[in-house]
């Protein structure tokens, strides 16, 4: 039986400050949950936190790149030398950030380790980059870019670090739960980039896309697969405390239900958290709802 090892990403860096002269709330997620009791409620392991750096903008502008950029490729090695560990130790980890771009970190350790997928659960596409921005704005914040960064679009200091890109390979990324009007789904399915949108998983039914999308995450090139769930998936009527809370998500019973077969699979080899706003959230009702998914889905026996 796998370990499950609980570590902490509070990481807010890839995030524009909701107001002037204040940072992203995301960063006290892993606190919110472990009030929750996730620990012993997931039967872990402590494994601990993963410091990141100073969120500061600096003299930062529009057009200079993804802020903070310095800073997350520093963040991106340091979780990268920690996952890396686990997963060749067989642990399961779930690790609670922070915002999108921690993924960045996991997926570095999983590309030092092999050919990995990756199961992308966010109500959005995250998919600006240099060449799209006359659809999606300019680069700057890079929980808007995930898919995009992980596939190796974007800047080098991010997407090639280690000279590893692309991280994630465009065939290896499975993307559920987006929004069904979302921008960026023409050019995702030029570009062969699976993506099963809000209404096709309701028509469906979720256990059936998340078995099809085992089919391929599973399939012998790949080594193992990772979950990324952005809590912006669920519909605001749930899970309000997002800074992007889009109407017409998923519904917790739907997730649970999407999550279950993804989280089954003995190719899975961990899961993040990412994007829940405990500063948005005074009563705590969003950190409830993910830690009892989460003991749902991924407690020990």
């Amino acid at each position: 039986m796998r370990r499950t090892v609980l570590i902490d990403a509070p990481s807010n860096l890839g995030l524009r400050p909701p107001a002037p002269g204040t940072v992203p709330g995301c960063y006290k997620l892993p606190g919110a949950l472990r009030e929750q009791g996730l620990l012993r409620r997931l039967g872990a392991l402590e494994g601990g936190v993963v410091v990141p750096p100073r969120y500061d903008l600096g003299e930062w502008q529009e057009g200079d790149g993804d802020f903070n950029a310095a800073a997350i490729a520093d963040y991106t090695r340091s979780l990268a030398k920690r996952l890396e560990g686990h997963v060749l130790g067989g642990d399961f980890p779930v690790l609670l950030g922070g915002d999108c771009s921690i993924l960045l970190g996991i997926v570095l350790a999983l590309r030092r380790l092999g050919r990995y997928g990756v199961a992308y659960l966010d109500g959005h596409g995250d998919f600006r980059h240099p060449g799209n921005t006359e659809l999606n704005g300019p680069v700057g914040a890079a929980a808007g870019e995930g898919v995009a960064q992980i596939t190796g679009r974007g800047q080098p200091d991010l997407t090639d670090i280690e000279g590893l890109r692309p991280y994630v390979r465009d065939e290896d990324v499975s993307l559920l739960g987006i929004r069904d009007a979302d921008e960026d789904q023409p050019e995702l399915a030029a570009l062969g980039i699976r993506h099963t949108p809000v209404g096709e998983i309701r028509r469906r039914g979720p256990d059936a896309v998340a078995r099809e999308a085992l089919g391929h995450l599973q399939s012998s090139p790949l080594d193992g697969f990772w979950i990324h769930l952005d809590a912006d998936v669920l519909d605001p009527s749930v899970m309000p405390a997002v800074d992007s809370p889009d109407p017409d998500g998923l519904l917790t019973g739907e997730l649970r239900d999407l999550l279950g077969p993804l989280a089954a699979s003995p190719r899975c080899v961990g899961i993040d958290v990412t994007i829940y706003d405990p500063d948005r959230d005074p009563e705590g009702a969003g950190a409830a709802l993910l830690a009892d998914l989460l003991e749902r889905v991924f407690a020990q026996p």
